[in-house]
């Protein structure tokens, strides 16, 4: 139950006028000195501004759709998860439109401070509307309109309380956003060693076959039900996690068998990333479509070869494999023909420990950011509420 003093307002209610859908022009490739955001610049978490394309210089609408500081922007179609983002825009990025794909409105109303209403705007009960609201039978894409929007209920305390709220909360979008521009500076980081240690043309070269070899045990006797798929971002994962149901057949017998610290791929989809090695279970089985393979570690270490998949070059060499399959997969024997850096055993241990040691750095700045999230969100949820109240200091 919220505070007796607070109220509840729609958005609609404290804006100017009502809100409107952007524009998509035809974006040129070279960069003209306008920009147009694109719908990954919603973040959940502000707006992030590597995520535009080049605006034309010669195309009028684009200045009718120009976002201003004091703009609020909304994500109108996107994934269930992430339609209804929202961010305000205080400037940042000089001559900026908005696409199609979201709606910008303003405030017109003295009763709601606007750092207040950007964290409110992103708080677990908006979001919760948001994706009660949302429409569409495609199971990517759900879309929002003005009315929705419009209806969004903001809860209002005093404006001294919404200030000191927002200044609380600023606190931990300051620490998220300094962990998460440390991430990006060790990921560049580890890009970097990754070309330098292991994409060396010093390094005599031989063939991944040189070093593996197919697997190919199946599950007789179905006596291993835990179904597992290989994701481009996640490695390893219950079909459940990945597609919200167990997605299998039910006869599993037929299904290969992996275990822990060996590799597999789907043949189609390696070329975007989907191939792992086996870390987070015991063993597991897969469609019989995917191929499993292990490595002769006393010719590569397993950890060296994890690194090289993570490269720039590893990542060329499987797309060209691909490509120039008929139906841009990837066998085995596809894989095995890829050149591979082999310098000696005791020069991958020293290679591979020193990008371990990288690795795990982002790792904990990663779990470190997740926290921050986390508090921030209960934060939000004690703070937005009124269940835990701010000491009002007086206002100068």
């Amino acid at each position: 139950m919220l505070p007796k003093s607070w109220q509840i307002e729609s958005l609609g209610s404290l804006l100017e006028e009502s809100p409107q859908n952007g524009y998509s022009p035809n974006c040129p490739e070279e960069p003209t000195g306008r920009w147009v955001l694109g719908l990954g610049a919603l973040t959940g978490n502000g707006l992030d501004f590597s995520q535009v394309k080049p605006a034309p210089i010669n195309d009028i609408l684009v200045d009718r759709f120009q976002v201003h500081p004091g703009d609020f922007l909304i994500s109108r179609s996107n994934t269930l998860d992430k339609v209804g983002r929202s961010a305000l825009y205080r400037g940042g990025l000089e001559e900026c439109s908005y696409p199609d794909l979201m709606m910008r409105f303003r405030v017109g109303s003295s009763r709601v401070d606007l750092d207040y209403l950007d964290a409110y705007l992103r708080s677990e009960r908006v979001m919760k509307y948001i994706q009660r609201s949302a429409t569409g039978t495609s199971g990517s894409m759900k879309k929002i309109n003005q009315a929705v929007v419009e209806g969004i209920p903001i809860v209002l305390p005093s404006l001294i309380e919404q200030r000191q709220i927002a200044a609380i909360l600023s606190i931990w979008d300051e620490a998220i956003g300094k962990t998460e521009r440390l991430i990006e500076g060790k990921e560049r980081r580890y890009l970097w060693l990754l070309s330098s240690l292991i994409s060396n043309m010093k390094h005599p070269h031989g063939h991944v076959r040189d070093f593996t070899s197919e697997v190919s045990r199946r599950n007789n006797g179905a006596t291993i039900n835990r179904v597992l798929s290989v994701t481009n971002n996640r490695g390893f994962v219950l079909p459940e996690d990945q597609f919200e149901r167990r997605v299998a057949s039910s006869d599993l017998s037929n299904y290969k068998i992996v275990t822990s610290g060996q590799y597999a791929y789907n043949p189609s989809r390696i070329n975007v990333g989907s191939i792992a090695r086996l870390d987070g279970w015991d063993i597991g089985v897969l469609s019989p479509m995917y191929v499993v393979f292990k490595i002769n570690e006393n010719k590569v270490i397993s950890d060296f070869f994890l690194h090289w998949l993570e490269s720039h070059e590893a990542k060329e060499r499987i797309c060209k494999s691909a490509q120039g399959s008929v139906r841009e997969t990837v066998s085995f024997t596809d894989l095995g023909a890829i050149p591979f850096p082999l310098p000696t055993r005791d020069h991958q241990e020293v290679i591979a420990e020193t990008l371990n040691t990288a690795q795990r750095e982002i790792d904990i700045l990663k779990k470190q950011a997740e926290a921050y999230r986390k508090q921030k969100l209960g934060l939000m949820q004690k703070l937005l509420t009124g269940e835990w109240r701010v000491k009002i200091k007086e206002e100068v």
